[in-house]
């Protein structure tokens, strides 16, 4: 823990140095600091409650703490959800108290990576939240939904940071560039359009990033005598960026989410980007092909019941030849689901059977549909009334299957796609044969 020192900036990289000094130099996330953004407004108002900034790295989560706590006139004191306990918690808070008594000047309680406190940290928090002893400003790139307790995400606000644009990005860099006392204008080094472009693209949204990349390529250029930075000169600096992307984590499902949306849509461009992203990010290609088996039943179905295999197909070159060879057939895989006629009967019917079952599970099974290994069994009627499909005409007999309740019930409904045409005229085939065949 600390005091006064979260914020320094001496002797730091360009991203630190570069942190806005107020408001007014914020650049993006307009909808909390613009003229008529949520946060200006508390400011403005003097208040200050307790809240979590979500967003992804990058969007200034950090330096909207700061500012606020500066703009407040509060006492800002980090803690480490990592290094500190219960104890050290307490003992936070309990000073805290004493300063609002002994002074009248409110705590801004900033913790970085809220998300990594665990049950009991967040409970020794609540009652000094919930007094106003403290007010706590938490910064994290998980969705506070799952990482935060029902209690303390009831006592605090969440304020949703974006991704900063390309354009925004831009705006960052170039103010880097002309800034004589802490940015990079002494140097010497122009550095083109081209570039600040390509910085801007690979940085996907997040400002730590872009101003990295800036400083890397100027002080390269700079080392090796170069007075320009072109847009081939900064990719070769920048190497391989690794797409965005964080296993089990907030961004893991949102493309997952966007992979399975895509190929519900149909749209097989779409489907490719997001697989792309995902693979090229580390995602685990077993993962990948779990979900898109389950796309391929949930989503197409029996309009399409090649699509299982196809997938079928992919996962075996997944186990066999692994990465990177099997991405080709995760492609292949991901198009076929696109293109194929789509169809959520499949889907639709086992929910509307597990609900049933749900509702009623314990409906015994028919005696008819009961094997008779024994004479006891036999005596009991199991297996009496059973009809033999192959003995009858069309193979379909006129016995009903479902249990005693539920007779002529209808869980699958077959779509107007693909092969479900098909498989609906064969429904009603199957039915005048059972009308046809009589008896019981």
């Amino acid at each position: 823990m600390s005091q006064g020192s979260l914020f320094a900036t001496g002797g730091a990289p360009l991203a630190d140095r570069m942190r806005p000094r107020s408001l007014d130099e914020v650049v993006g996330q307009q909808q909390l600091v613009g003229p008529h953004g949520v946060l200006r407004s508390l400011l403005e108002r003097s208040e200050l409650p307790s809240m979590v900034l979500w967003g992804p790295p990058g969007s200034g989560k950090t330096t909207l703490a700061r500012l606020l706590a500066e703009a407040a006139g509060a006492e800002v004191v980090s803690f480490s959800a990592v290094l500190a306990g219960v104890k050290e918690a307490k003992a936070v808070m309990e000073e805290a108290r004493r300063r609002l008594e002994l002074s009248g000047r409110r705590t801004v309680l900033f913790v970085d990576e809220i998300h990594r406190f665990n049950r009991a940290q967040q409970d020794a928090f609540l009652p000094y939240v919930e007094t106003g002893d403290v007010a706590l400003i938490g910064a994290t790139t998980e969705n506070p939904s799952f990482e935060l307790n029902r209690a303390l995400r009831s006592r605090v606000t969440v304020y949703i940071l974006d991704p900063l644009t390309e354009d925004e990005l831009q705006t960052i860099l170039r103010r880097a560039l002309s800034d004589r006392e802490i940015g990079l204008a002494g140097t010497g080094v122009a550095v083109d359009d081209g570039a600040l472009e390509l910085m801007a693209r690979i940085a996907a949204g997040d400002a730590r990033q872009a101003l990295n990349h800036l400083e890397l390529a100027v002080s390269v250029a700079s080392t090796e005598g170069e007075g320009r930075v072109d847009a081939a000169f900064a990719e070769r600096v920048a190497q391989r960026v690794t797409a965005v992307y964080d296993k089990g984590r907030e961004e893991h499902h949102n493309l997952i989410s966007a992979l399975h949306k895509a190929v519900r849509n149909s749209d097989p461009d779409a489907a490719l980007y997001w697989l792309a992203r995902m693979l090229e990010g580390g995602a685990d290609p077993r993962y990948v092909v779990r979900r898109m088996l389950r796309m391929a039943s949930e989503d197409i179905g029996m309009a399409d019941p090649r699509a299982l295999q196809q997938v079928s197909a992919a996962a075996h070159a997944v186990e066999h030849v692994g990465m990177p060879e099997c991405e080709l057939a995760l492609a292949q895989a991901a198009v076929y689901l696109s293109l194929a006629p789509k169809s959520n009967a499949l889907y639709l019917g086992y929910g509307a059977a597990k609900e049933e079952v749900r509702r009623r599970p314990g409906l015994p099974v028919p005696l008819r549909l009961r094997n008779a290994p024994t004479d006891l069994m036999r005596e009991a009627g199991y297996g009496e009334g059973y009809r033999y499909a192959h003995d009858e005409p069309g193979g379909v007999a006129d016995m009903e299957c479902l249990p005693e309740g539920l007779e002529g019930a209808r869980f699958y409904e077959p779509g107007e796609q693909g092969w479900e045409v098909k498989i609906r005229e064969r429904l009603a085939e199957i039915k005048r044969l059972r009308r046809r065949g009589g008896g019981s």
